[in-house]
């Protein structure tokens, strides 16, 4: 009888499933941060094997973890699955690398950031949850345009210029407001305006925006594309942290895409393109669907 019930029991030990931890390499954009619940809501990029792209909360086990992110942070974290629950670990900001620049240029970009430090005449940059100052500048079709008429609805900004060469920079800035203006066609103008600054304005005027414009098909009401004088457009920049300088023919620029909410107020200020137009669109929906 001994030999029969310790052979049960080696059965069932071998027919139980043994369940072995496994940890993914998780790299989303950061949609919402609940610290008292521990929780990171993030629209993650497909893991092979496992998920396909979407939208997900994470929670972390050590409030740490989550501090120092906002909406619009790229994260990179260990994604920790266990028999009955998962949490993401070992998680940090990724920092942007302008691909755009050489060693040089990077030095002279550096330079650049310290003489529009604060102490400068131009303005400080806006801080995440401030309100972000009114501005006027001057659209495609020729017609003054306020930041303060979108008052109500989400705003997303973005700096370009139209000559740029690269696929990667301005191009795709442009192409994440284009797949935007998709994704959110019956929302345009209505709840959701984007607006593309040019960093260029002596060959950016109006004619030149107009064709831009043309290029994306871009919604008039719902996508504007502004420019101004240098002065006003360097002012503008550097409160959402977007410097500029000519070299040769071409500009030196960081890129930063800003998403201002319903009341005026700078909810997130996405550095680089290491981001896509799908998450992009993921911290818009957050905003068009809970608006605080």
């Amino acid at each position: 009888m001994k030999r029969w019930a310790l052979l049960t029991t080696v059965l069932v030990l071998t027919a139980s499933p043994v369940w072995a931890v496994q940890k993914y390499d998780v790299r989303g954009l950061v949609l919402k941060v609940d610290s008292p619940r521990k929780t990171m809501v993030v629209s993650c990029e497909s893991i092979p094997g496992y998920m396909e792209a979407m939208t997900m909360p994470f929670t972390v086990r050590e409030p740490r973890l989550l501090e120092g992110l906002q909406p619009g942070t790229t994260v990179e974290f260990t994604l920790v699955v266990e028999e009955d629950s998962s949490y993401a670990d070992n998680v940090r900001a990724r920092a942007f690398e302008n691909l755009e620049l050489d060693p040089t240029q990077a030095r002279r970009m550096k330079l650049l950031e310290k003489m529009v430090a604060p102490s400068s005449s131009l303005p400080s940059v806006v801080a995440i949850g401030q309100p972000v100052p009114d501005f006027t500048l001057t659209d495609q079709n020729r017609q003054p345009v306020r930041l303060s008429q979108f008052a109500g609805k989400v705003v997303a900004v973005t700096f370009v210029y139209t000559r740029c060469p690269f696929p990667n920079y301005c191009f795709r800035l442009s192409n994440n407001f284009g797949q935007l203006q998709k994704r959110f066609k019956e929302r345009m103008g209505r709840d959701l305006v984007l607006l593309t600054i040019v960093i260029d304005p002596a060959n950016d005027g109006p004619e030149a925006l107009t064709k831009y414009a043309r290029i994306w098909k871009a919604d008039s009401e719902g996508w504007r594309f502004l420019t101004g004088t240098l002065p006003e457009i360097q002012q503008i920049s550097r409160r959402f942290d977007m410097n500029f300088y000519p070299d040769e023919a071409l500009l030196v620029h960081s890129f930063h895409t800003a998403v201002i909410d319903s009341q005026t107020r700078l909810a997130a200020n996405l550095e680089g393109n290491d981001f896509s137009a799908q998450q992009l669109g993921d911290l818009i929906e957050t905003l068009l669907n809970h608006p605080k």
